[in-house]
């Protein structure tokens, strides 16, 4: 299955994924994260949500065009962010959302400070085989579940590759993880926010940085998808 990415340039985008978040069978509703959508232009829509409990990570927003599905992945928000935008919608359209809680540990983070300027001609023509996610061949230690507190990924490793490229590696030490989130807390900023959704057993994967991500620390997450909350539905207008 391809990487899932929030990024185009590894792989594919997000918005072709089959995840279990976009699966028919839907978990029971959690009560703890109301979701609410408002329409603020006519192809404009806001979502806002609350959810207080402490082992939620961060949520998965989905949408679909039909109460039942198919839903896809919007995006992919840390437990600190209770507000999304969704612009420039097409006139005249049903949109159905929901919203998705994920666990799971993180990995220590590492410090990346990029070297100033933009990558050379050579650096932009040489191969990137660095940047597709991937699972590294080779013998695995001893896999956990995630519910025992010992899965968090291990070593995590950061190599500049040039101006713009970093090249990161872990130990996956889960054994039912649904997935890893990269993670980046960019220098002047606040909390960790996803960068990257990546495949269960994935251990490697490039990164093409942003202007604003010469100097950042990152982390791996472990990602187990959980419970939904209610679906909500809006009708853009003009």
């Amino acid at each position: 299955m391809p990487a899932r990415t929030l990024r185009a340039a590894p792989a594919v985008l997000f918005l072709a994924l089959a995840l279990p978040a976009c699966s028919a069978t839907a978990p029971t509703p959690a009560p703890s994260q109301p979701l609410r959508a408002a329409l603020v232009t006519p192809t404009d829509i806001d979502l806002n949500w609350t959810d207080g409990r402490p082992d939620v990570a961060g949520h998965v927003l989905e949408f679909a065009t039909a109460e039942t599905g198919p839903y896809t992945p919007l995006q992919y928000l840390a437990r600190h962010v209770t507000t999304y935008r969704h612009p420039d919608l097409m006139p005249h359209t049903t949109f159905v959302y929901r919203l998705r809680a994920y666990r799971g540990p993180a990995s220590a983070p590492v410090r990346v400070d990029l070297p100033p300027g933009k990558p050379t001609a050579a650096d932009e023509n040489s191969p990137h085989d660095w940047l597709p996610p991937r699972d590294r061949p080779g013998p695995r230690g001893a896999r956990h579940a995630l519910r025992t507190g010992s899965a968090a990924p291990g070593e995590l490793r950061a190599v500049i590759k040039h101006a713009n490229g970093i090249h990161f590696t872990w130990r996956d030490n889960s054994s039912d993880e649904d997935g890893f989130l990269l993670e980046i807390r960019r220098t002047g900023g606040g909390a960790y926010e996803p960068v990257a959704v990546l495949d269960p057993d994935v251990d490697s994967t490039g990164l093409i940085t942003l202007p604003d991500e010469k100097h950042a620390s990152y982390r791996v997450r472990a990602l187990v998808l959980g419970e939904r909350s209610q679906a909500v539905r809006l009708t853009t207008g003009e």
